[in-house]
């Protein structure tokens, strides 16, 4: 049994030993969030959080997880409250396919909460480890600019 804190709610779940990170958050757990991409922690479709920090759930073992604290982009914000970056991604739209945009949100939160008033390079660094093939990329950048600003000024334009 692995048991661990998942978007603040405690979860056990009984899988095999081997079981990775992804196959329980969109299995058992009902998560559609965390995406498959790669397998190989090239792409970041899969980025969670483990206790603040970001981790690829592909290839992360769940027995890594047990009595920790893991939250997906579905624990970031709730429709009627949504996270600050969610609501910046909108404002900018930020995605196109949005395949990639749940990885970048989770790591994008987890810089802003370690760095609430980042540079555009260390925006640039906290979302290199993701792939994005719709070219959405200034606008994603603009999009984490407006939310450490926290206005809802057109200023996170200028960047990118």
């Amino acid at each position: 049994m692995h048991a661990f804190t998942l978007n603040g709610a405690a979860v056990a779940l009984d899988l095999p030993e081997d079981a990775t990170l992804l196959h329980a958050l969109r299995g058992p757990a009902g998560l559609s969030g965390p995406r498959f991409g790669c397998g190989n922690e090239q792409c970041g479709a899969c980025m969670v959080l483990v206790d603040g920090e970001p981790r690829t759930a592909c290839t992360l073992s769940l027995a890594a997880v047990t009595g920790k604290a893991v939250v997906t982009v579905e624990g970031l914000g709730t429709p009627e409250a949504p996270h600050p970056l969610q609501s910046a991604f909108l404002a900018e739209q930020a995605g196109q396919c949005g395949y990639c945009l749940s990885g970048i949100l989770v790591s994008a939160a987890a810089l802003l909460a370690h760095n609430p008033q980042p540079e555009e390079a260390a925006i640039r660094i906290a979302l290199e480890p993701h792939l994005c093939r719709c070219g959405s990329h200034n606008r994603i950048l603009r999009a984490v600019a407006r939310a450490a600003r926290g206005d809802d000024s057109r200023a996170a334009r200028e960047m990118a």
